[in-house]
């Protein structure tokens, strides 16, 4: 079978139809890598480029897509809801199918590698390929945005691993790593008092003594079509078999309600194994005795 490495890099760019789809165009045009999916947010002002192909297909494809947000995205220009600190802000490897995370390691190594010395983009290493433990949290490395890299890169623990002690003056750094199945998940709320979301993710996140292997944090939302600004949750589920999406529901449902609020609506960002959504379809259902076996595409696959 054909090796399989998916890479989910997000852009800093949501609202610019044309740049975005430039930056698509540009993984379409590597051959054996394959597009499944652009989802851009405009609040955010971010877009997920989902891509997979063999780890030849994957790196060259990364490197142009990296290349044209580099020329297309200027973040001294940039201002969205969401923290970043690239153009191509973070770019994450997964294992999909006769390849290891030892194999996605590698390729992340050679990706910021090329990035640093083709495009003179400094580079950090996260999750498994992190350097040192402090670089493991993409949060963490993020700390500080764009605004406050260049002083942050001066510092002898947070010296780049690719690039030196350099900011692109428009691209600023990327971040590149390898790691599980991510699913990003938001949570809109009926309050446009962010104060509430930010309450709501202080509890929920790990690090903060909240569920395991979440992420969360707590935004103001303005959508483009109506104006209506609302508060919202939003989530990267590292593991869902550890913490699946129906428990981090019902938790921010709970703790929304000590406020009077409600969930409105929720969203998923970018592709999820599908296993994740069948488990909250299970618990939600009540049902009882379920296999995966009784899903009718489990067959057909």
């Amino acid at each position: 079978m054909a090796q399989i490495i998916e890479s989910i890099p997000n852009i800093s760019e949501g609202r610019r139809q044309d740049v975005i789809g430039a930056c698509a165009d540009a993984v379409r045009g590597v051959p054996g890598c394959t597009v499944l999916d652009v989802q851009s947010d405009a609040s955010h002002n971010r877009s997920v480029i989902t891509y997979i192909g063999d780890a030849k297909a994957v790196e060259d494809a990364t490197i142009a897509l990296a290349a044209k947000a580099a020329e297309l995205i200027d973040l001294n220009h940039h201002t969205g809801e969401h923290p970043r600190v690239g153009a191509t802000d973070v770019i994450p490897f997964v294992p999909i199918r006769d390849c290891s995370m030892e194999d996605c390691v590698e390729l992340s190594k050679r990706v910021g590698r090329r990035m640093a010395d083709e495009l003179h983009i400094p580079v950090f290493l996260y999750e498994e390929s992190a350097s040192r433990p402090e670089r493991r949290n993409l949060a963490d490395v993020r700390k500080g945005g764009f605004e406050g890299m260049a002083e942050k890169v001066m510092k002898d623990e947070w010296e780049p691993d690719f690039g030196g002690r350099t900011v692109h003056r428009t691209a600023g750094v990327s971040v590149v790593g390898a790691r599980k199945p991510l699913v990003a998940f938001n949570w809109d709320l009926d309050t446009d008092d962010v104060r509430i979301a930010k309450n709501i993710a202080h509890v929920i996140r790990e690090k903060d003594g909240g569920l395991k292997d979440v992420k969360a944090l707590g935004l103001l939302i303005e959508d483009k079509e109506t104006g209506r600004k609302f508060a919202q949750v939003s989530c990267n589920m590292c593991d869902c078999n550890v913490t699946p999406l129906y428990r981090v529901t019902e938790m921010i449902k709970s703790e929304a309600a000590r406020y009077g609020v409600r969930v409105t609506n929720t969203e998923l960002v970018g592709l999820t194994p599908a296993k994740f959504l069948i488990n909250a379809a299970e618990y939600y259902l009540q049902l009882k005795d379920f296999d995966d076996s009784q899903v009718l595409e489990s067959h057909l696959l």
